[in-house]
């Protein structure tokens, strides 16, 4: 099933299948790690939903939701 990374719960994984977006936000994306085929694990989600942390490549990242929403995901299990 696929999900955008801002519609995740806590605690849900997936794997990156794609991140939309163009110029600066998306290069910014995959100049912090965000890139297809990259794990990531929602860790934590602000009490309003923003900002929300993720774990991917082996460290935490943070994230806004208009980041978090160019992020489309295959969910595992």
């Amino acid at each position: 099933m696929q999900l955008k990374l801002s519609e995740f719960t806590v605690g849900q994984s997936g794997v990156i299948k794609s991140v939309s977006g163009e110029g600066r936000m998306r290069r910014r994306l995959f100049d912090m790690g965000v890139t297809p085929g990259a794990e990531v694990y929602l860790r934590k989600r602000a009490p309003l939903g923003d900002p929300i942390e993720v774990t991917i490549r082996d460290y935490e990242l943070t994230l806004r939701k208009r980041e978090a929403e160019l992020v489309i995901t295959e969910v595992k299990g």
